[in-house]
């Protein structure tokens, strides 16, 4: 086992544990599975979570104060300097954007997606604005930075130009979470939520923003429902993120059972592999992603995926996954192909999980120890 002189800030992990979070635990056990242990800093009530994926590395608690989001960006001014230094780090890792700049000669920074760049309407202005000006100091002023994808570091490369390396370390997958379930877990899962197992359901997992293209899946939905009332419901879980119309529509829809549609909200890990390996098919009609990990988790679990070919989107989904365009007609039109194709729903499943298993937590650790240690 090799203690590494990195410093893992890892104080933007959200509380559901979705997204960065993700990405983090994963890093962190394909370090501890690979015998490469390092420093990591999180919020106090994060530190659990943390160890219970990857026990091997050396936790700190930060201070109490980093829950509070703009306080949290003045402490890694501040705060996380002096830590670095107290750890003896050479290299401090910043997984979500920003890092300290004083420390920017010793930072390699995780920049995950350019749609801010490439795809500004898809983002407040306020948001947009951030991510810029982070990801472009990143490039110009921190000893690297890591893409989740090589569509993401294209585009990263095309619109901040720099001589520093950005290295791509593909995502993976927990395979003891996302894993194809078994009948009964399925049965509890629909039976806790009120749903007919033999119909199925069509199911959505993401944070509903703009370039999601929820309204457009829900138009298309109703559009099946109205030619052939045995469409499965549609059900979508994450969080409500900025886009207002989407937000409308399913707090409207509610979580009533019985419902065509339905907004079941965040769900405990524990359920989503019933959630997406369950389903008739997983609908992912993102108009561009950095990665697509709800993408690679529904083919981990055995789901049949339905999602564009934008940005990272195929470059996860090969020739595993069913491909849309992101606007109600073309979803109707190849949505209701794939629910009326029992045979290729099949087939998308099975060669799903064996694409999905090119993807893992261990080979994406080998990328970051090798940017540390270059």
């Amino acid at each position: 086992m090799v203690h590494l002189p990195v410093l893992v800030d890892a104080t933007s992990l959200p509380p559901n544990k979705g997204g960065v979070a993700r990405y983090v635990g994963g890093l962190l056990g394909g370090l501890d599975a690979a015998g490469r242990h390092v420093d990591v800093v999180a919020k106090r009530e994060d530190l659990d979570w943390l160890r219970g994926q990857a026990p091997g590395h050396r936790y700190r608690a930060a201070p109490a104060v980093v829950r509070v989001r703009p306080v949290r960006l003045v402490w890694e001014q501040v705060g996380l300097p002096l830590l670095g230094m107290r750890s003896r780090a050479s290299v401090v890792h910043s997984p979500h954007y920003t890092f300290p700049l004083v420390l920017a000669s010793r930072s390699v920074v995780t920049i995950h997606d350019a749609t801010f760049f490439s795809d500004p309407a898809a983002h407040g202005t306020l948001k947009r604005l951030f991510f810029r000006a982070w990801t472009t100091a990143a490039r110009r002023f921190a000893r690297a930075t890591v893409t989740p994808s090589g569509a993401t570091a294209s585009e990263v490369d095309r619109f901040v130009r720099s001589a520093r390396p950005n290295v791509v370390a593909r995502l993976g997958v927990d395979r003891a979470l996302f894993r194809p379930p078994a009948d009964e877990e399925v049965a509890r899962f629909a039976q806790a939520h009120s749903l007919d197992v033999t119909s199925g359901w069509i199911a959505f997992l993401g944070t509903v923003e703009p370039r999601k293209s929820v309204p457009a899946l829900i138009a298309a939905h109703r559009a099946l429902v109205a030619a052939d009332p045995a469409t499965p419901p549609l059900l979508v879980a994450g969080g409500l993120g900025w886009d207002d119309e989407a937000r409308r529509l399913l707090t409207a829809a509610g979580d009533r059972p019985g419902e065509p549609m339905r907004y079941l909200g965040y769900l405990d890990l524990s359920e989503l592999a019933a959630f997406l390996g369950g389903s008739s098919v997983v609908v992912y009609p993102s108009t561009g992603e950095g990665f697509g990990l709800p993408v690679l988790e529904g083919m981990s679990c055995g789901a049949a995926v339905l999602t564009t070919r934008r940005l990272a989107l195929p470059e996860i989904g090969g020739d595993a996954v069913a491909y849309t365009e992101p606007e109600a007609g073309a979803l109707e039109r190849d949505l209701g192909a794939l629910l009326h194709d029992p045979d290729l729903r099949a087939r998308l499943a099975d060669d799903a999980v064996a694409r999905s298993a090119r993807f893992t937590w261990d080979t994406c650790a080998s990328a970051h120890v090798a940017v540390w240690t270059s």
